[in-house]
């Protein structure tokens, strides 16, 4: 949130001509058309000791003060239309109750106020932090065309369990989608750790399953375990790379939902070798494997998190993602990632017969061979001073991280 935008969000809004905002003004009116019509035989001023409240749900301190002064007349003016009563006992403390419930009516509206400033400003820190954790998905990155989209399961939340990201890398456009068990601020420091090393490994390490070995790591270094999070922690995750020269994408599948292929004639599920989640590899030997897989031109990799596929409807079955896409672009010639995403958000959430639903992440890559390609076509090895240099992948094996 700009510095603009929150300075704007943080005045006091324009009044809602609802029907709570006419409420004072209506019992004014009533009460003012009762005295009409009794002609001052009995006291009807009372009424008017509960305007300064009602004010106080719609308007501010102001405009309540005034609301207070306007009620404090018309009853004097009330009273005094009976001789001898203006100064009568009852009537004095009808003019002390309305004075006291307005100065009561002033501190609540200000504390209102300060509420609400206060709600907006951490609604910019939870913004600004979504942007930093999850940024927006561009729309081309190298020769990969992306969309995207997020949603936090829970109410009036920006940030959960879910994460994403892209980068574009000297071994070509590198991607992650994932999904941290539990939710909650123990889920979100998993995230950000997960992020943070995602953006700086990436373009380090040659291997794809060294670089989730490194993310796995990341997890055990930086994100809360023990009495104060979670023992069983783990991340269910995907990671994808596009290597330079295309037509193909490489897949390190750590527990997560496999990806989806969308094209003209049909819609199909790769297989990979899964392995366990991100935070749980220590209790197997070895990592998970990288498949291989071709993509033809126009083709569209679509991978998401549980909160989609789990989606279930008023009788509990399960969203069939797949099914779905085949049915809605069958026949389409090369669909368009924007596309693929917008239909999958929509019927998803149609689907979906619940209210309290899960974080649901949703990335669309589809390979465009008159995109640029990465700066860099080949491996590149560290120099003494820490920067990448170009080089040449040495006889057999590469080694997996530069140096």
């Amino acid at each position: 949130m700009s510095r603009e935008s929150l300075d704007a969000a943080l005045r006091p809004p324009s009044p809602r001509r609802g029907w709570v905002w006419w409420l004072p003004l209506i019992a004014v009116a009533v009460d003012v058309l009762l005295e009409v019509i009794v002609r001052g035989q009995e006291p009807v001023s009372f009424i008017l000791i509960a305007v300064p409240p009602l004010a106080a749900a719609t308007r501010g301190p102001r405009g309540i003060a005034l609301s207070t002064v306007v009620c404090l007349g018309l009853q004097m003016w009330m009273a005094a239309r009976r001789p001898g009563h203006f100064a009568e006992q009852h009537h004095v403390a009808v003019y002390v109750g309305t004075f006291l419930i307005g100065v009561a009516s002033v501190a609540l509206a200000r504390q209102r106020e300060r509420t609400r400033q206060h709600l907006i400003r951490a609604h910019s820190v939870a913004e600004a932090m979504q942007r930093t954790l999850l940024r927006p998905v561009p729309r081309r990155l190298g020769p990969v065309h992306a969309a995207g989209f997020y949603e936090a399961g829970e109410g009036g939340t920006l940030v959960g369990g879910d994460l994403y990201d892209l980068c574009e890398t000297p071994f070509g456009v590198r991607a992650i989608i994932g999904d941290v068990r539990g939710k909650g601020l123990g889920a979100v420091q998993t995230v950000a750790a997960v992020l943070g090393s995602f953006r700086v490994s990436a373009h380090e390490w040659r291997s794809l399953s060294g670089l989730a070995e490194r993310l796995e790591l990341s997890i055990a270094r930086n994100s809360p375990a023990g009495e104060e999070g979670d023992p069983e922690l783990f991340v269910t995750a995907l990671v994808l790379e596009f290597p330079p020269g295309g037509g193909e994408v490489r897949i390190v599948d750590r527990g997560h939902p496999s990806p989806l292929v969308v094209g003209a004639r049909e819609a199909r599920r790769l297989v990979t070798e899964p392995g366990l989640p991100l935070g749980l590899g220590s209790l197997a030997a070895g990592g998970a494997g990288t498949t291989v897989h071709p993509l033809a031109p126009g083709e569209v990799l679509l991978v998401h998190t549980d909160g989609v596929s789990e989606a279930r409807d008023a009788d509990g079955v399960f969203y069939p993602v797949l099914r779905r896409l085949a049915e809605h672009f069958r026949g389409e010639c090369a669909p368009d990632p924007e596309a693929v995403v917008a239909f999958v958000r929509s019927d998803s959430q149609r689907w979906s017969a619940s209210t309290d639903n899960d974080d649901r992440a949703v990335l669309a890559l589809r390979l465009d061979p008159t995109g640029a390609g990465p700066d860099t076509g080949g491996p590149t090895r560290r120099g003494a001073a820490g920067r990448p240099t170009p080089g040449s992948a040495s006889g057999g094996r590469p080694p997996d991280r530069l140096r």
